[in-house]
């Protein structure tokens, strides 16, 4: 599937479109890559809005530090946020680098800085690093986007190690916990902090158990800090995708033999691209969500949720 196939330009009317069609079902080839997996050797390339995502300057001088930025969703709201206004830090994994800096040069395209920070979550130390290296290189921090995820499918929970489970939990929740703590001070009233979360806190699939449960965390997270911080002007959301194309899924996060079926069983019938959650977290990282808190937008196909 070429470029053409899979992206719409930025000369594209997206005014009125019908959403089963805006992007075609894609049968992905049995494909498999090691963790973290690269999207440049994905088959087909995910859509992360290079093309297609147009802003309006909805966020016009913001600063947003966002981990797991250098791929898939990240990598879509990193382009959103700088095509609506923003500088944008990223945080990636070293074998990540490629993808990060491609994603990099999208943002200083736009006009915008772009701060590229290597490092891994599950060093407690590192979470307070990235933070106050975002803010130093930034000049300030108003956004934190926590998405960087660990998902390794299973079978069965006989099959999940101690090794897998800790550092699932350890990247997925615990650095969300101290990435986050660690940006509080830095945080002015109007700031906005969103976590990613997942369809998988609310329908749990049995070769997902560790993961979909950092996940049910996560959406507990958001909704209790929400209110610590709502007095001081601080909002805190979730974004809980459904199945969306990002390297996650080639790389262990989900059995070889699914892909080809990837993200049909929904309402819409296909999977969603990256740049189809970039939206929701603009919307919850500017002002025009300003009554909106302790909140998990659900953005999956179609998939009743709670």
């Amino acid at each position: 599937m070429s470029s053409e196939d899979t992206h719409t330009t930025e000369t594209d009317q997206l005014v009125f479109v019908n959403p089963v069609e805006r992007y075609p079902q894609i049968s992905p080839p049995e494909q498999h890559q090691p963790e973290p997996g690269v999207q440049g050797d994905m088959t087909p390339q995910p859509d992360i809005g290079e093309l297609s995502y147009r802003g309006t300057a909805r966020l016009e001088g913001r600063k947003a530090l966002i981990t797991g930025g250098d791929s898939g969703i990240g990598a879509a709201a990193a382009v959103a946020f700088a095509r609506e206004g923003a500088d944008v830090a990223i945080q990636y994994l070293p074998d990540e680098e490629e993808d990060a800096q491609k994603v990099a040069k999208i943002i200083t395209d736009c006009g915008r800085q772009a701060v590229t920070i290597a490092g891994d979550l599950i060093d407690p130390q590192f979470c307070t690093d990235l933070v106050e290296r975002a803010v130093s290189e930034l000049g300030g921090l108003d956004i934190l986007v926590n998405n960087a995820a660990k998902q390794v499918a299973a079978d069965g929970l006989a099959e999940i190690s101690d090794e897998q489970l800790e550092e699932t939990f350890h990247i997925n929740i615990l650095a969300m916990f101290r990435t986050t703590r660690a940006a509080l001070k830095h945080l002015p009233a109007g700031s906005s902090i969103i976590n990613t979360t997942s369809i998988q806190a609310y329908q749990p699939s049995p070769t997902l158990l560790d993961y979909a449960s950092t996940k049910a965390a996560i959406n507990n997270f958001t909704k209790g800090l929400a209110q610590e911080l709502a007095p001081q002007g601080i909002r805190v959301n979730a974004v809980a995708p459904g199945p969306v194309w990002t390297p996650i899924q080639p790389s262990e996060g989900q059995p070889t033999e699914d892909l080809p079926e990837f993200g049909q069983s929904v309402p819409l019938g296909r999977a969603a691209q990256p740049t189809e959650m970039a939206p929701a977290f603009v919307y919850l990282a500017s002002s025009e969500s300003s009554y909106v808190i302790g909140d998990t937008m659900h953005v999956n196909g179609g998939s009743p949720t709670p």
